[in-house]
């Protein structure tokens, strides 16, 4: 059976950059944690960055916090864990929170820390794609649940 890369907030840990979860309540997480496949990853911790921390929002090529702050290269780390972990658990699926820097599927803030979302994909959930890993944000459950079968 396929194991699944969960953002650890989705999972009830209190790691988003204001210290909170985004506990995800669904069957399907209940019972890909109770056949054990489930592995849980937060590249922005894994990246070097603190909790709390401040916000942030890709900026061109670069991830900046609302202080204005360069945090890029511990995104760029914890993407590149991401897909190590990935890779060493041989994992090709992904759910990811929607919206991040790091794991945004769809969609992002516009970078203008106005609360504005577009179209794109955070840094994380791009390199798992580009590496033929298949993201999956929490508002598409009903599609990963017919992937795994």
């Amino acid at each position: 059976m396929d194991k699944v890369l969960v953002s650890s907030c989705l999972l009830g840990q209190p790691v988003r950059y204001d210290g909170k979860t985004q506990t995800l309540r669904h069957p399907l997480i209940s019972q890909l944690i109770a056949q054990q496949r489930v592995v849980s990853f937060c590249p922005e911790v894994a990246g070097g960055l603190p909790i709390p921390r401040e916000p942030a929002e890709i900026v061109e090529s670069r991830i900046v916090t609302n202080n204005g702050v360069d945090v890029s290269a511990e995104f760029a780390r914890g993407a590149k864990l991401a897909l190590a972990q990935c890779q060493a658990n041989n994992i090709r699926f992904a759910l990811l929170k929607e919206s991040s820097p790091s794991c945004g599927r769809n969609t992002i803030y516009d970078g203008t820390h106005s609360g504005r979302k577009v179209t794109g994909m955070g840094w994380t959930a791009q390199l798992l794609e580009q590496n033929g890993i298949r993201v999956f944000s929490e508002e598409q459950l009903p599609v990963l649940n017919k992937v795994l079968g």
